[in-house]
């Protein structure tokens, strides 16, 4: 067995692969390496959609500028690697193992009992700092409160993107009770920006000093039409990015943010493959299927679709496809659809996610038992797991 394999193995063992939200455990284990997380300049995002594009937007135009720039998201697609990088390139699979292990151990020998995720969190922290880096973009993973990224006492500033209903089970049922947890990451002083006017955000920035900054979806066309991600969702998180690089970055010059749009790298959010003439989007929960939704109508009303959707059993999956195959849209001419059950214990069978389409639709095996040959679009959608299970590596990268 290879290092790297057995780091993986470590890390996503019975006894981290859980969640337990709090940050007593991270700040535990980072004291004992001499608390990392302090040195650095970090943008800290939470949302419940787009923080992973803010945090790529972000990335891209400040790499593009000349910043050494860390960047911390999640999921992953592929490899763990995926989700921490510095200036476009992942960390490597030998060097992550090295600092899985050192991380794991110290934290076993020290009786703390960290989750897979405050691993990841930890290592990221060690590896920013051991490799100087100018700034860190920092992705929340579940809320922001009690997340682990933060363990951080400042910041350059907070964003916080769209907020709807999901893991209601942990951060609360309603939309109030959501954006309260995802306030938590605003530090005294340090400034928030927002694309929706919550009390409880406002509330938190007036008691810690922090400039408050609500943006507007418009952004200049020169920036939106340039843009490699596309989707009309994207103007929100483009608006909450420039307002950031506005604010920080007075260096950063227009015809910088330009080039950087160019550049910008986030696969599976509504991601176009040519040769298969085919969307891959990682859309999970009902307010993303509605992007989703809004998009396809936008760009492609006419067309032709075909539809392969697996979802997790914890979603809302039923409201997911009551958005994506509204009666009213497609009566004159239903869509094609498949549905899949992908290799995770979560993964909706094929049955429970008929019982609630209204329209006929198949199981789907393998991607190979399709004609791509046609002009009919096909959107591969509902949960990221499906995406790794279902479509091949090279065509997404």
């Amino acid at each position: 067995m290879d290092k790297y394999t057995n780091a993986i193995n470590l890390l996503t063992s019975k006894e981290r692969f859980h969640i337990d939200l709090g940050l007593d455990r991270t700040k535990a284990i980072l004291s004992l390496f001499g608390n990392p997380q302090e040195n650095l300049k970090c943008i800290h995002v939470a949302g419940t959609n787009g923080k992973g594009s803010v945090c790529e937007i972000l990335h891209s135009i400040l790499k593009t500028a000349g910043y050494r720039v860390g960047v911390f998201i999640s999921p992953h697609l592929f490899e763990y690697t995926e989700r921490i990088k510095i200036s476009g390139v992942e960390i490597d699979k030998e060097t992550f193992a090295d600092y899985i292990e050192e991380v794991i151990n110290t934290a076993d020998s020290n009786n703390i009992d960290l989750t897979e995720f405050e691993v990841l969190t930890v290592v990221m922290f060690k590896y920013f700092n051991d490799n100087n880096i100018d700034i860190a973009v920092l992705e929340t993973g579940l809320g922001g409160r009690l997340d682990s990224t933060n363990v951080i006492s400042k910041n350059l500033c907070s964003i916080i993107t769209h907020i709807d209903l999901d893991h209601t089970e942990r951060l609360g049922n309603t939309k109030d009770k959501i954006a309260f947890e995802k306030a938590g990451i605003i530090k005294q002083n340090c400034p928030v920006i927002t694309s929706e006017g919550y009390e409880c955000i406002q509330d938190k920035a007036n008691e810690l000093n922090s400039l408050f900054i609500l943006t507007t979806p418009y952004v200049e066309p020169k920036y939106l039409n340039v843009m490699k991600l596309k989707g009309q969702h994207q103007r929100d998180n483009l608006a909450l990015a420039l307002a950031a690089i506005n604010l920080l970055f007075k260096d950063i010059t227009s015809d910088i943010i330009i080039e950087g749009l160019k550049n910008v790298d986030h696969i599976c959010r509504f991601q176009y493959i040519p040769e298969k003439n085919m969307i891959i989007d990682g859309a999970h929960n009902p307010n993303g299927i509605k992007a989703l939704n809004e998009n396809l109508q936008y760009l492609y009303p006419n067309t032709k679709k075909r539809f392969i959707f697996g979802c997790l059993k914890n979603k809302d999956y039923k409201k997911m496809l009551d958005i994506l195959f509204s009666f009213a849209k497609y009566e004159d001419t239903p869509p094609e659809i498949y549905f899949y059950h992908f290799n995770s214990p979560n993964s909706c069978s094929v049955e429970e996610l008929q019982q609630e389409c209204i329209y006929y639709s198949k199981k789907l095996n393998s991607i190979d038992e399709l004609d791509f040959n046609g002009d009919k679009l096909t959107i591969v959608c509902g949960s990221f797991y499906m995406i790794k299970e279902l479509v091949d590596e090279s065509l997404l990268k």
